[in-house]
């Protein structure tokens, strides 16, 4: 289910400068479709003044503009807009039908692999898919002469999205250390489940 966009004040300001006619047909059509190639991560942002079709504007409305139209195409991939509602938004932002179309033609193009893209760089925990356990008995230790205490050995094997191999985490801990964190545990649980309702 696609999420709204939310756009800044800056962004939403920066998407006018670039409706503007300050900024030609060309300029605006080269400027998109530069948003959309760093926005993919085909070129460097940085490299976006020295472009032959844009040099020659004002570089703070250059700035402003690539800025503001590579935020929109990012956080319309991201929450799935369609190309309807981006319309919507860039008539709000005083664009003329023609630099709609174009932009919403580049954006319906490019955005399965915007979403693919943003898809693979997005952070995730690594979820954990076993867990082993063992119980020692420690009689003695180095420092002490006699300790006679249970400990837990635990191990918990993960794994992230990207990757194929698991990666294995591992402590000890005592009895009350273990009760208490299966404790918070099922605490976590539990507000989990109210959220979910």
């Amino acid at each position: 289910r696609p999420c709204k966009m939310e756009l800044s004040q800056s962004t939403l300001r920066g998407l006018q400068v670039a409706g503007l006619s300050s900024i030609d047909d060309k300029a605006f059509s080269r400027l998109s479709q530069l948003a959309i190639q760093a926005a993919l991560g085909n070129i460097n942002p940085e490299t976006v003044k020295d472009d032959p079709k844009i040099s020659k504007l004002d570089q703070a409305i250059v700035k402003e503009s690539f800025s503001a139209l590579m935020t929109v195409i990012l956080e319309a991939a991201r929450t799935d807009t369609d190309a309807t509602s981006l319309s919507s938004i860039l008539e709000d932002c005083k664009f003329a039908p023609d630099r709609i179309d174009a932009f919403k033609t580049l954006y319906t193009e490019n955005k399965p692999q915007l979403r693919a893209n943003l898809g693979r760089v997005r952070s995730s925990l690594p979820h954990i898919v076993d867990v082993d356990w063992r119980l020692d008995y420690y009689i003695k230790s180095n420092q002490l002469e006699r300790v006679d205490k249970p400990v837990y050995l635990i191990g918990l094997k993960t794994e992230e999205s990207d990757e194929v191999q698991t990666k294995e985490i591992q402590f000890a801990c005592t009895q009350e250390q273990l009760q208490d964190l299966v404790s918070k545990l099922k605490d976590a649980s539990k507000c989990l489940e109210k959220f979910s309702q």
